[in-house]
């Protein structure tokens, strides 16, 4: 019998910012005498009553993966694609950075200008404090499920990292919308470190932008809930990689002052908030360089933070359709209203499975203070305001309540 033999192979067009077009190519085969090029493993969702969603990762080990480099319209410096690639990088840090302070001298129109669309942006993105009344209009005979970005959302964004601790006001805040509603925490920091910073174990945690994902440890009362000891590590193949990367990282970017490199087990954290805008491209370049020898991986960035993670289906988005078909709303749409709360470039992911889920079937909130382009319905400006909005859910959800005891009396 002839040697069997089956070959994979995809094409991936890819744009960068800059408009550069680059193909690549990923062909890998297997035969009689090649059988550990793959090696597959059911990550199943353990349970305390035998697991809710299963899948299959696959790990192709670095050797045979051949690039097929095709050259690009437009090359940049002497590495071509690569030079372009930093530069589009470097432009994109800059994108996601807090506007700079502008000069004190600003003519007529430039205000009226910038008036112009701000008001254009608040009134396709209403505050969700000010439309409080159509989102709960909207919750009528369902069941809300909140969903919590940490950095920036729960938190304020700081310079060290390791120090973004919520206060004890907001932990309250979450703590009490926890009693009414299933309540996760979505974050791209480790599930450990995102549980260390907020200390409530009724909550959902899903880590490394959704990738590791961990039902409560106390007991709740969500009805429909399948099961709550749910565990869900889509990624963890790639770990001994990323610790790999993250030590390497380490030492390639020593040199740069500010730099932090942080391991969150299933992804890496890239953090130049403390890094001068003189030396991102630096930085860049040798993130680059790290990850040229990494197809596997990829890298997305968020407020003044490169994010490198392993390149799998998998995003906020669906952490949090699992997350749903872990409570027992799979495919009752009908009955569920979540609502997601985010202020980074990877809450996009899940502003857009509440877009797409219809009118009035899930509300994305971003939290910012300047317009974006962004899927979310509405807006809100600061943590300060998610905590404001919180509380105002919980107040709302216990006046009801006692209203319907009333009304069964």
């Amino acid at each position: 019998m002839n040697t069997l033999r089956f070959c994979l192979f995809c094409f991936v067009l890819v744009f960068d910012i800059k408009g550069v077009a680059m193909a690549m190519a990923v062909a890998a085969m297997n035969s009689k005498n090649d059988r550990s090029m793959f090696s597959s493993s059911v990550a199943s969702s353990v349970t305390e009553s035998g697991g809710v969603l299963g899948g299959c990762n696959f790990t192709i080990p670095r050797s045979t993966i051949k690039l097929l480099k095709v050259e690009t319209t437009a090359e940049v410096g002497g590495d071509g694609g690569g030079a372009a690639r930093v530069s589009a990088w470097v432009d994109s840090m800059r994108a996601s950075s807090p506007p700079r302070v502008r000069s004190t001298i600003t003519s007529p129109s430039t205000l009226s200008q910038t008036g112009d669309e701000q008001n254009s942006w608040n009134l396709s993105h209403p505050s969700a404090i000010n439309m409080f009344e159509e989102i709960t209009n909207a919750s009528k005979g369902k069941q809300i499920v909140m969903f919590l970005d940490y950095d920036g959302t729960l938190s304020p964004i700081v310079e060290d990292p390791d120090k973004a601790f919520m206060s004890n006001e907001m932990r309250e805040a979450v703590r009490a919308v926890a009693k009414y509603f299933p309540t996760a925490i979505v974050s791209g920091r480790s599930r450990h470190k995102v549980y260390s910073f907020v200390k409530l174990a009724e909550l959902y945690y899903a880590g490394s932008h959704g990738m590791d994902i961990k039902g409560p440890s106390k007991r709740n009362k969500y009805k429909n809930a399948i099961n709550q000891a749910v565990l869900y590590q889509p990624a963890s193949a790639f770990v001994p990689m990323i610790a790999e990367v993250c030590k390497i990282l380490v030492k390639k970017t020593k040199s740069i002052s500010g730099a932090k490199v942080e391991n969150n087990k299933f992804c890496l954290s890239v953090h130049f908030r403390c890094v001068e805008e003189k030396s991102w491209d630096a930085l860049a370049k040798q993130v680059s360089l790290v990850l040229d020898e990494y197809p596997e991986l990829k890298l997305t960035q968020g407020r003044k933070v490169l994010e490198i993670k392993p390149d799998i289906k998998w995003d906020k988005g669906k952490a949090l359709e699992f997350l749903l078909k872990s409570l027992g709303y799979a495919n009752n749409s009908s009955e569920v209203l979540p609502v997601y709360i985010g202020d980074d470039r990877t809450d996009e992911d899940a502003f857009k499975v509440l877009r797409d889920r219809g009118q009035g079937q899930g509300i994305g909130i971003l939290v910012s203070k300047v317009p974006k382009e962004t899927k979310a319905s509405y807006t809100l400006q600061e943590p300060a305001e998610v905590k404001d909005f919180l509380q105002r859910l919980v107040k709302w959800k216990r006046m009801t309540s006692l209203q319907s005891q009333r009304m069964e009396a």
